[in-house]
């Protein structure tokens, strides 16, 4: 008998609160989360303890259409930045930002699609290129998400930072290559 295809895991990696982005590309980051729990998918983010930020808009917008979220969190505790409760399961990784967390949050995805982004962002971008995990990059957004689309990070040329204009684009690529990758 043949396996049922599991839900994918389709992360989203953003800019922090503390790097002041705006309310629109706060807005593009819910539509990202709508787009994958519209389509049956389960969103994944960098769930923070002490600020707001793109990937929890994104979880935000994965719950209004009662979508599935995964928020993996450094540190110890359980205790995030979740005001409404949008986070179904939250993964506690006991280890601190800056390389620790970020590998456990990228190796649970299928996927990722980036939206603006700081040094996390770079670092859960790296993460994904190194692990050969489909990158979509958000354009119009800033941020490494517009320094990286449609480009290798480095000259291994292992997965190409795939560019897309609109958040239901960005989550139809995302799904589209994480498909891909769940088959190999």
């Amino acid at each position: 008998m043949e396996q049922p295809l599991r839900k994918l895991q389709i992360g989203v990696m953003g800019s922090a609160a503390d790097l002041n982005y705006s309310d629109t590309i706060q807005t593009l980051a819910y539509d990202v989360g709508r787009a994958i729990a519209e389509s049956g998918n389960i969103t994944v983010y960098g769930a923070e303890k002490d600020y707001d930020s793109l990937s929890t808009a994104a979880s935000r917008g994965a719950k209004s259409v009662g979508g599935l979220t995964v928020g993996v969190t450094y540190g110890k505790g359980k205790n995030i930045w979740d005001t409404d409760g949008n986070t179904d399961v939250i993964v506690v990784t006991g280890i601190e930002r800056g390389g620790g967390r970020e590998f456990v949050l990228v190796n649970s995805c299928d996927a990722i699609v980036i939206i603006s982004g700081g040094s996390g962002t770079l670092t859960e971008t790296a993460i994904a290129y190194q692990m050969n995990i489909p990158i979509v990059a958000l354009v119009g957004t800033g941020g490494w998400a517009d320094k990286l689309a449609d480009s290798f990070i480095d000259a291994r040329n292992r997965v190409k930072v795939v560019a897309a204009q609109t958040p239901t684009e960005a989550a139809a690529i995302a799904i589209s290559l994480a498909k891909e990758y769940a088959a190999r």
